[in-house]
């Protein structure tokens, strides 16, 4: 029998559960009040990888795990209650999403909310959170990847000899397989610079819009080989790039010319095009050279459009990489704006993203850059037969997406989409052909100045 002197007398029993009530009722109403309110929901499928993002107005937890037999995602989302955005969520999952075949959401628990992603194949997921940058607010992304990898990479590699080592793959390919955190192991050799440019032995060709394209010419005593042109489309998915007065995306104007550029290359004898994306997803800067360079590009061309605070500013520009310093202040702003891609696009730096982009920092040589400002210079003449140029000459800057250590690269700023007269160029098929015509008739003519570039090794 209970001891009576533990039962309180009725009066003192009201005021004890009126005081539970009370302790009961008050880490409910204020986290009520601070539940985070979902801004927008995206979805950007890809082949490549499909992302997944909550624009929220607070920073959330979350937690993830996968299951088996069928293959699913879970995530629980901590300081969430259901709201119609998360509804919106699950209609606008795609029924050619590569990853996703559908999407439930649910309230778990109290303050939790769990989505679950029903799966067409095995992923290796990456979940992490993004602060404010931009037009954007907090932001928790779900990335799915495949557990191999599936973009046009495999198929283009099947096509390229191996013959030769690759130290810097090694460091790469080290890095991607390690713990985070963990070092590479060293390389055993150095890496090698690339030739420096030969004199010019040909003239150069007219783009393939007037003439029929030249096949790369034939070494002395050997065979050539498939050149190989990585096609690098600036910005993508979240990140859209400079937005015009009109409202047109950079990242979907690039795109659309790099398509025509690549089908042009392709048509090429003896050319072969890669591009680093090939739909709407972001790809982060340092994964743009590590395509290219997996598949050993001869060349790597980044296709841009530029903006300005004026929107008299007007014309077409070529970069190249700068070991020291800008050539402007014009170009210094240029690679500071498109160097934040990967804050506004989303980089999951707890990845081992951050030591490949260490490793490939420092590795740039004088031949890479004379390389790059001689292709370079092709493209503007050629640019500047139908379009201003911005610059009459090749401009440096230290952009990453330039620092291939073995690869020349240029970044091509197609025009000025803050000008209202050259976004409506810049969204035009005939403009776009020309700008098409114009890098390939800047290719053509590095390549027939350098013909060694062509022998096949081995």
């Amino acid at each position: 029998m209970a001891d009576s002197s533990l039962i309180p007398r009725s009066g003192t029993r009201r005021r004890l559960l009126g005081a539970a009530a009370t302790l009961a009722l008050l880490p409910v109403w204020p986290r009520t009040a601070q539940a985070a309110s979902i801004l927008a929901v995206r979805t950007w499928p890809a082949d490549d990888y499909t992302r997944v993002t909550l624009e929220i107005d607070t920073e959330l937890k979350a937690e993830h795990f996968t299951l088996d037999n069928p293959h699913r995602l879970v995530v629980d989302i901590e300081g969430l209650t259901m709201a119609q955005a998360l509804n919106e969520l699950v209609s606008k999952v795609k029924p050619d999403d590569p990853y996703i075949a559908g999407l439930r959401v649910a309230q778990n628990r109290p303050n939790v909310v769990r989505l679950v992603f029903d799966l067409k194949q095995a992923i290796a997921p990456q979940v992490f959170t993004l602060k404010p940058v931009a037009d954007y607010q907090y932001r928790l992304v779900l990335d799915l990847y495949p557990h191999a990898t599936q973009d046009s990479l495999t198929a283009l590699l099947k096509d390229i000899s191996q013959q030769d080592d690759d130290p810097l793959a090694r460091i790469l390919e080290d890095i991607s397989r390690s713990p985070a955190g963990s070092q590479p192991a060293p390389a055993e050799t150095p890496v090698r610079p690339t030739t420096p440019p030969a004199v010019a032995t040909a003239p150069p060709q007219p783009a393939r819009s007037t003439q029929q394209p030249v096949r790369p010419p034939a070494t002395s005593g050997g065979r050539t080989r498939t050149l190989i042109v990585a096609i690098d489309p600036g910005h993508g998915g979240e990140d859209p790039g400079a937005v015009g007065p009109g409202g047109t995306h950079e990242k979907t104007v690039v795109l659309q010319i790099a398509k025509r550029l690549q089908r042009l290359i392709d048509a090429t004898p003896g050319m072969r095009a890669y591009m680093t994306r090939d739909s709407d997803f972001f790809v982060p800067l340092n994964v743009r050279v590590l395509k290219a360079r997996r598949v050993k590009a001869d060349l790597f061309i980044s296709i841009h459009a530029d903006a300005w605070t004026r929107p008299s500013a007007n014309g077409s520009s070529v970069f190249a990489l700068s070991q020291r310093g800008a050539s402007s202040t014009a170009a210094r702003m240029m690679a500071a704006r498109e160097n934040a891609a990967d804050l506004i696009g989303g980089v999951n730096l707890g990845s081992q993203d951050r030591q490949v982009a260490s490793v490939l920092l420092d590795l740039s040589t004088t031949a890479q850059i004379s390389n790059s400002l001689q292709v370079g210079g092709n493209v503007l003449d050629q640019i500047g037969q139908f379009h201003r140029l911005h610059k009459p000459r090749v401009e440096q800057a230290g952009f990453a997406v330039l620092r291939a250590p073995d690869i020349p690269s240029i970044l091509v700023e197609t025009a000025f989409i803050s000008n209202p007269r050259e976004e409506q160029l810049l969204k035009t098929a005939a403009h776009q052909d020309k700008l098409a015509n114009a890098i390939l008739g800047g290719v053509r003519s590095y390549f027939a100045a350098n013909p060694h570039i062509a022998q096949a090794t081995g």
